[in-house]
């Protein structure tokens, strides 16, 4: 019988990494690791196999189906706040320009600008696409009649969590989808 699993490259069957209490540890980026560090966790006995590829790869003297789903046997509490970077600045406004709405050309804004004493901290920046930052300029969104959507905020790690919810990734191994919890929609 053929199996998609049997012809797949090691390397295109990461493991999904589930946090001791089997959610996983982080949606977006979704938690995978590659095939060589899950199964170097099981033999450290870090982690329990929850679910497998029918892939194996073997040495001289084992044979091992290679990991889909492990879990953490130590809990890995989440930090509460997540670091501020491009990236989780973009995820915590939806990947969407704060001015306009578009999700096209984003840079990010500081909504007091620098010159005239604001800070790069996450309650005064702002996703915003090139043209209305351009438009924006030096001034803030009132003197520029340019309303913010939402007003920035210092995001929890959970609340950028829920917003990767949103952005599934675009391959999802069919092991995987009983810990990932996104709209069936977004999957069809």
């Amino acid at each position: 019988m053929y199996h998609p699993d049997l012809i797949r490259h090691p390397d295109g069957c990461p493991a999904l990494v589930l946090n001791a209490d089997y959610t996983p540890l982080s949606y977006y980026p979704l938690s995978l690791w590659p095939w060589q560090t899950a199964i170097k966790a099981v033999f450290l006995d870090r982690v329990d196999i929850v679910s497998h590829y029918e892939r194996e790869v073997r040495s001289p003297t084992a044979a091992i189906k290679l990991p889909s789903v492990i879990a953490l046997k130590q809990y890995v509490k989440p930090s509460q706040f997540p670091a501020f970077t491009r990236f989780n600045l973009f995820l915590r406004d939806k990947f969407e320009c704060q001015y306009c709405g578009t999700g096209k050309d984003l840079t990010f804004d500081h909504v007091v600008p620098r010159a005239q004493g604001g800070r790069t901290t996450w309650e005064n920046v702002a996703t915003a696409c090139a043209p209305c930052n351009l438009k924006k300029g030096g001034r803030t969104p009132r003197q520029a009649a340019m309303p913010l959507h939402v007003a920035p905020i210092r995001p929890t790690s959970w609340q950028l969590q829920e917003h990767g919810r949103s952005f599934p990734p675009n391959y999802l191994h069919e092991t995987w989808r009983d810990w990932l919890y996104w709209d069936i929609e977004l999957l069809a």
